[in-house]
């Protein structure tokens, strides 16, 4: 898919026909209406940084009609920044923690929906940017992590994915053309990313558009996923190859060799060569 539209958000922004409330109304909500747009901003700002039990409870009990949909005994943590929350759906339970970003901007189609149980840990960013995120349930996102889709980006079931893995759907500019710039060129898209259920992504692993990783799969760390990767594969390296399956006997270890994920780790601990699991 080939969109050279430039980007809304920065069209907005320059507008001069639109007053400063006007874009901040359309950056931070859409087009809400300024009785949504005050609403939302006296529940974040009494509410977004309380401590303590008491703002959780808080937080679940006014972030609620805030959101296209927000399930029973969610976790709303600290510094959590949302956009465009009608955008944005979170099932029954699981947790978004301290200082996350979700931010579902971008045109009519962009949403997020994250499923049942499912923990989004410390400083990750779910970002679209007129695309659409999918998190099944019973998943874990490890801190720091950032999943930006401007076309698909659909996550399977029980998904174990380890501090800053970053996934990149239809983030690609087009760039065959000398003029205009580059940002200003406009997104093109191989199809976006999908991941099967049971899916184990280890630290560091980026994953490129148009990537599709099959159920039961096994990520190494530091891996650059550019190709698809079969159903139980154990895969890894730059770029990141098949290496063993999961229902052979003696699979080999999930750990990067290459110099350049070493030199990223270097004067870690022995830990830090793991896959690792969500933090």
């Amino acid at each position: 898919m080939d969109d050279r539209k430039a980007p809304r958000l920065r069209d907005a922004l320059y507008d001069d026909r639109e007053g400063p409330v006007r874009k901040y109304m359309r950056l931070v909500l859409g087009d809400g209406g300024y009785w949504a747009l005050a609403g939302f901003e006296l529940r974040t700002m009494l509410l977004a940084d309380l401590g303590g039990a008491l703002g959780i409870f808080l937080r679940r009990l006014f972030y609620r009609s805030m959101f296209g949909k927000m399930g029973r005994g969610v976790i709303i943590g600290r510094g959590v920044t949302i956009r465009h929350p009608s955008k944005i759906s979170r099932g029954d339970r699981g947790a978004v923690d301290d200082y996350c970003t979700l931010d579902a901007r971008g045109g009519p189609g962009s949403a997020i929906s994250i499923g049942d149980g499912t923990v989004v840990s410390r400083n990750t960013i779910l970002r679209t940017k007129g695309g659409t995120i999918t998190v099944g349930r019973g998943g874990g996102i490890g801190s720091q992590c950032i999943l930006a889709s401007s076309s698909a980006l659909t996550i399977g079931e029980n998904l174990l994915m380890a501090s800053c893995v970053c996934a990149f759907a239809g983030g690609e500019h087009a760039f065959d053309r000398t003029a205009p710039p580059v940002v200003a060129q406009g997104m093109v898209s191989k199809g976006g990313i999908s991941i099967g259920d049971d899916v184990w992504i280890g630290t560091r692993a980026t994953l490129l558009d148009g990537v599709r990783i099959g159920d039961h799969a096994v990520i190494g760390a530091c891996s650059l996923v550019n190709k698809p990767i079969p159903p139980f594969a154990v895969a890894y390296g730059i770029p990141a190859k098949q290496a063993g399956d999961r229902r052979s006997a003696g699979n080999p270890a999930v750990r990067p060799t290459h110099p350049g994920c070493r030199a990223a780790r270097r004067g870690g601990t022995a830990a830090d060569d793991a896959v690792g699991e969500p933090a």
